[in-house]
Order: C-alpha cells, then structure tokens, then sequence
C-alpha cells in the first residue's frame, strides 16, 4: 500500500502545470502552486517553533486555501485538528484548548469572536487566507508567517521546481489528524487518526472509485468532517482530479448550477441531499398518470426510465458515473424510485473513527438497502450468535481504525473490544452474499413493554415516506413511541392546504404509519416539530436534543 503523501507528491510532479483546487467562479490553483503554498507553510510553522506532532488547529469555511493550509500542516510533520467553523466561538476555543493546539488557522472574522483567554496552549492565530497575525502571544510565532515569502526565498535560491515535491513517509504510525466529531447523541471528541489510517483509505478509493486526471469533483461536505476530507478532497486530489469548493453554502439552484457548470465525475453526497431531488422532482414525476401507464408499456417504459435518469444525470452536469451516498439510511422510497429508473447510486457506511470507511459496493452490484460490503482492508465482524439473522453490533479491526480518542482513556478503553475490535455502537446484520445491513444504533434502540427490541430509525423510514413529512425523530416517552415530525412547508404551500387541513395532518400520518407496522412499534402520537432539527455534519439529526 502505498503512502498517501507519496502519491500525492508523484501527482504534483507529474501534473505541475495541472488544475488542483478551486473556489467555485474564483481563484484557482495548480499543483506546482499548491506544492509552493506547502512548502511555505511548512517553512513558516518551523520557524514558529512547530515541532512534528504538535498538534495546528484549522477553523474556517470551505475554501481552496483551507486545502493548501492543510497539506501543509500534515506535510509538516505537525498534527492538523480540522474544526467545525459552525461550532460556537465558545466550541471553537474550548477544542483549541483541549486539542494543545500551538497556532489557529481560522479567518478574521471568526477569530474576532474568540476569547484566547481560553486557549493557553496557543501561540498565534493566522489568517487562512493570506497569513495576517490576528492573535500573537509569541510574536516569533507571529512573525514568522508575515515573513513566510522571505523564508520561501531563502531556502529556495534557485527555485522550487516538481524534484522539490517530497513528503515524509516514515510516519505511517503518527498522528496526522485529531478530528473532533459532532456527534447525534453526546458531546464532541476527539478522534486520533495515523497517516496510515489515510493511506489505506485512499488506496481503497483509487481501486473502487478510479478518478482521472482532469476531471472535477464538487466539495460540498465540511472538510473538518472526515467524509468530506477524505472523499471530496485527499482521494481525488491525490488521483489528480480538480477539486472545486462551493465556499458557502448554496441554495438548491445555486447548488444545481455549480454542478451544471462543473461537470464532476462523481456525487459524494448525504442521502438527504437525494431524497429532497426525489421529493422535488422526481417523484412528482413519477406520479404523473401518462407517466405511470407508459411505464408499464413493455420496451417503452424501459426507455421511459432511461430518460429520466439521464435527464436526472444532466442536472448534476452530465458526466456524473456514480452517486455516493453515507452518513445515514437512504429512505426506502427514494431508493426504490432510483432503482426503478437504473440511476448509478451506491450507499456506504462508515464512522469518524474508521477514517471514514468500513462499507462500500459498487452500485453495478449494490444490494437495496444495505451499506455495501466490508472493505477490503478491514475485518468486520457482527457480535451475534447469527449474524445472517440475528442483529449484533458491527465491530471492526483494520489499518484505517483510530487509536482512539485525544485525551480521553476511559472513552478509548470503551471503544474497543478486548481482542482489539473497534466497537461501532451500530446494530446489524449480513445477508448471504456478506452485504451489511444496519438496523439502528445501539444507543437508540428502545425496549417495549413487551420485550420487544424497537428500532426508531426503521419506524422513522416509514414516517419520512408520508406526504407532507421531511424528517422525523422517533423517541419514547414512558413506553409510548412518539414521532416528532417536521412538515415541509413547500409541499404544503404547492398543495394549498388550509389550516384545518395542516392540523389534521399528524393524525393521518400516525394512522398510515401504524398500518404498516407491528402492534409494538405503533406510534401513540405524532408531535409536529417547529423547524428543521439540528444535524450533525453529516446530516444526521442530533436526536441527544429531542425527547
């Protein structure tokens, strides 16, 4: 298995003049430059007394200069602590300090509303985007930054050319990130992961989900998140494919647009993303009368589907080869609707501390709804007497598994199993072929007063496939399940319900739920929810605030 910045250094090297990282209709960067911005950062945070494995924090938007600024910290020998610019100043500067980190990579704005009071341990904060001192205990920390272009010159008198492009490998086993998770059901911690722990990732998507040089890629995910760190940065950067950062958050249209004009090769996306174009445009659809008699026509309805799959493929720029969904349970109705119409969609599985990888097929051999199968590198396991019928929790053991959580022994020690399995909180099972299928977390399963095992996530599927319904939360309160629902106000202004009629409407929705489910999962009532609920990164809700 080859070293991540290994080949990120033979893809610099090779494509120097080469497109690598871009601000959607902004500034661009080619390899070579990148290789440049590296190379002053590391010279910079060695003249501000960063040593390998002290510990650099990064706080700020999506951007191409996030990008640079982090290869260089990893490049460096320095460990990077990506963090959520949408935590709480109070968030930001508490992780700052838990982390040690020495200097903050953050922009003007965001640092404006830190107290440094509260991070002893830092040195300097520096702007992202151009270096700019915006907080110095150690004004030679501080200066070196302003100084970085000189510092540049210096050590590079004859130039900086594709031969000067090499990065550490002997570091397979050190820290390269600790990455704070926003977790669904209790505070953040800190996740420690090897550079070994990227290089497999990396390896695994180069095999599975080849990329090429000039091609494109959106970012959308937060890059301190590891799905979208991993996956909408490192791996296709390394593989030589332009990555496009959106830099704020877009609208639908917006978002519609950028990929119109991008062109990526793939979606990394959540399934929610997916479910709102199926609730959006394709269901509506789908359910047109002329449409749904000449479905059934046959040859016809063949070709019908076709149509609108690539017609589907065009909003998102025409060259898309694959949909990669993860995160979450992709709704069965959505999913069903894509599988109707042959749209290229996978669904994968991972967590934080697997880097973020522990499930993947692809969607030529996907199996609805499952994650995929194990990845390669890694033994998976269910802790079940039957893991083809009876649901265990998932575990695993592999290259791409942290080492646990910074600062946090006890929370390390629970993590793992006693012969050194990491202990996932997912509850699931095989089918014969070895695809995962999950059926809740661990921590959410409620016991009915029958002794019943309840899983929400599944009664949650059920609800979020009723008219009017975006998303639920199924919680018990004293042995009776209860769904908090948020109604999508679109969906009902299109539908020009009155106000009696929205009323109603958790009353019908509780009555065709309980339909389709067991007495002991039946919901005693259904709670409309003001506003969208809060999420995690990845678009899961964090249902530790719902009860």
């Amino acid at each position: 298995m080859k070293h991540y910045l290994e080949a990120l250094a033979q893809t610099v090297r090779a494509h120097w003049d080469s497109p690598a990282l871009a601000d959607y209709r902004g500034r661009s960067v080619t390899f070579g430059q990148l290789a440049v911005s590296m190379e002053k950062t590391r010279l910079a945070l060695r003249a501000a007394g960063v040593r390998r494995g002290d510990k650099v924090a990064l706080c700020a938007r999506n951007c191409s200069a996030w990008a640079e600024t982090y290869l260089g910290v990893v490049a460096s020998g320095a460990v990077a602590v990506p963090i959520l610019s949408n935590f709480t100043p109070e968030g930001v500067a508490h992780l700052v300090d838990h982390s040690e980190s020495r200097l903050l990579f953050t922009d003007a704005d965001l640092a404006s509303t830190l107290d440094f009071s509260r991070t002893p341990h830092l040195r300097a904060a520096v702007s992202i985007d151009d270096g700019a001192v915006l907080h110095g205990r150690d004004k030679a920390a501080a200066r070196a930054f302003a100084e970085r272009d000189a510092l540049f010159a210096e050590a590079h008198p004859d130039g900086f050319g594709p031969a000067d492009a090499v990065y550490p490998t002997d570091n397979e086993g050190d820290l390269a990130v600790i990455n704070y998770t926003s977790g669904t059901t209790s505070a953040p911690k800190g996740v420690m992961l090897r550079h070994g722990s990227f290089s497999a990732v990396v390896d695994f998507a180069q095999r599975r989900i080849p990329a090429f040089p000039g091609e494109k890629i959106v970012s959308m995910l937060p890059m301190a998140h590891m799905y979208g760190l991993a996956f909408e940065f490192l791996y296709p950067l390394i593989s030589g494919v332009e990555v496009v950062y959106l830099v704020k958050v877009p609208s639908p249209t917006a978002l519609v647009a950028a990929m119109k004009e991008t062109k990526p090769y793939v979606v990394i996306t959540v399934p929610m993303v997916m479910e709102k174009i199926y609730r959006g445009s394709l269901k509506p659809a789908l359910a047109k009368p002329a449409v749904r008699a000449l479905m059934a026509v046959p040859g016809l309805g063949g070709l019908l589907r076709r149509k609108i799959a690539a017609k589907v493929l065009a909003a998102f720029g025409g060259r898309v080869r694959e949909f990669v969904m993860g995160g979450a349970p992709l709704n069965p109705e959505a999913e069903a609707a894509f599988r109707k119409i042959g749209l290229p969609y996978t669904v994968g599985y991972g967590m934080t501390e697997a880097c973020p990888l522990l499930a993947y097929e692809d969607w030529r051999e996907f199996a609805p709804g499952s994650c995929g199968k194990p990845v390669d590198y890694d033994e998976v396991r269910i802790d079940s007497p039957d893991p083809l019928r009876v649901d265990g929790e998932v575990q695993a053991k592999g290259p791409n598994l942290c080492v646990g959580y910074y600062r946090n022994a006890e929370a390390t020690k629970a993590l793992f199993t006693k012969d050194g399995f990491l202990r996932t909180g997912d509850l699931g099972h095989f089918d014969a072929k070895g695809n995962l299928y999950l059926s809740g977390r661990s921590k959410n399963m409620i016991l009915s007063g029958s002794g019943q095992n309840v899983y929400p996530e599944e009664i949650e599927a059920v609800v979020n496939q009723q008219d009017f319904v975006a998303e639920s939360v199924v919680v018990d309160r004293g042995g009776r399940l209860v769904a908090r629902v948020y109604l999508d106000p679109d969906a009902i202004r299109k539908a020009k319900l009155d106000e009696a009629a929205v009323a109603a409407l958790p009353g019908r929705i509780r009555t065709a739920v309980n339909r389709r489910m067991p007495a002991y999962s039946r919901l005693a009532e259904v709670e409309p929810n003001p506003s969208p609920f809060e999420k995690t990164p990845k678009m899961s809700i964090k249902r530790f605030l719902y009860r």
